[in-house]
């Protein structure tokens, strides 16, 4: 499953007089204390109110992951930290204070609140950025924007219900560019990543996989899955493969099937299952992703396996599924 990237265009004649505010009428529409109030906190204050977290993964986009699989009884929470400040938080479950963006609420009881938008756009400094939504992001993940906070809602689907949710500001929104967007002024970029940098996400963003993973198997009344390390070298080889070889495909050119990669590892297993991706924005995406496509949520939420193990490869994603012997 293979996403193209985001366009950037820019136009020196667009310009937005103002940030694009679809819900400032709606002052009280949000959760008084919900996770939206936590952008632009100082990070001592998430480590006041959550504690310290599991772990701190490096992101590619500046900011660092704080990791927090447990803080809510059935929820969990990624903060990105830049600069000792929170700049996006990624929250999958039902206890999380998301309000009125419950998660599993329906696409139409949530549009109903404030319609969605195909054009948001927004204003940072002297700069004017205008993303646009296509007829399949709108339905799959529709952005819109509180008082310089926006909120991306992943939707399932195949169930019509809100599956997961992100919050950013400003400038972690266009760092990322999950959407096409129409600029005037500087396209704010992320630095590059030395190769270290790049490993250090690599390793988070498959651990984060696992668990995004886990979570919507719960929503499901599936068993976790648990880690297996052979089969996760498996993953990361197929996905190193596939970016060093240009090639998108579940045979390698050179190492073969699933199974043929698998044997070659030494593992012996009952069942097995593949899901790849590319150019996904980061692991969340890619998960939201996968969850979205037919065969790929049949591995997602398959019964009988009882393993995972994750590959992440710069913008290359694998996930190998798996029941041993």
């Amino acid at each position: 499953m293979e996403e193209s990237n985001s366009v950037a265009v820019e136009d020196k004649n667009f310009e937005v007089s103002s940030t694009t505010n679809q819900i400032a009428s709606h002052p009280k529409i949000l959760e008084e204390n919900g996770l939206h109030r936590l952008i632009g906190k100082g990070s001592n204050f998430i480590l006041e109110k959550y504690g310290e977290p599991e772990r701190i993964d490096l992101s590619s986009y500046g900011y660092e992951w704080w990791i927090y699989p447990k803080v809510y009884s059935t929820g969990y929470l990624q903060v990105g930290i830049e600069n000792e400040k929170v700049v996006t938080i990624y929250g999958i479950g039902e206890d999380l204070p998301t309000a009125p963006y419950r998660l599993n609420v329906s696409y139409s009881e949530l549009e109903s609140i404030v319609p969605f938008t195909k054009v948001v756009s927004l204003n940072i400094m002297n700069n004017s950025y205008q993303f646009s939504l296509t007829d399949e992001e709108l339905q799959t993940r529709p952005l819109i924007s509180v008082d310089g906070i926006f909120i991306q809602l992943y939707f399932d689907v195949f169930t019509n219900q809100l599956s997961s949710i992100r919050y950013l500001d400003a400038t972690a929104l266009v760092k990322k560019r999950p959407y096409s967007v129409v600029y005037r002024g500087e396209l704010i970029e992320p630095e590059p990543l030395t190769s270290d940098e790049w490993r250090d996400v690599e390793v988070g963003s498959a651990l984060q996989i696992l668990q995004i993973t886990n979570e919507i198997r719960k929503r499901h009344n599936l068993t976790k899955l648990k880690w297996d390390d052979k089969t996760a070298i498996v993953a990361y080889n197929h996905s190193e493969d596939m970016k060093e070889n240009d090639y998108f495909s579940h045979t390698s050119p050179n190492e073969g099937e699933l199974k043929d990669r698998l044997k070659k590892q030494g593992i012996l297993f009952q069942f097995a299952g593949e899901n790849i991706a590319a150019n996904y924005i980061d692991a969340i995406a890619a998960v939201e992703g996968w969850l979205n496509s037919e065969g790929h949520r049949v591995n997602l939420l398959h019964e009988d396996f009882t393993h995972l193990g994750v590959g992440v490869y710069e913008r290359y994603y694998t996930q190998n599924f798996m029941t041993p012997w």
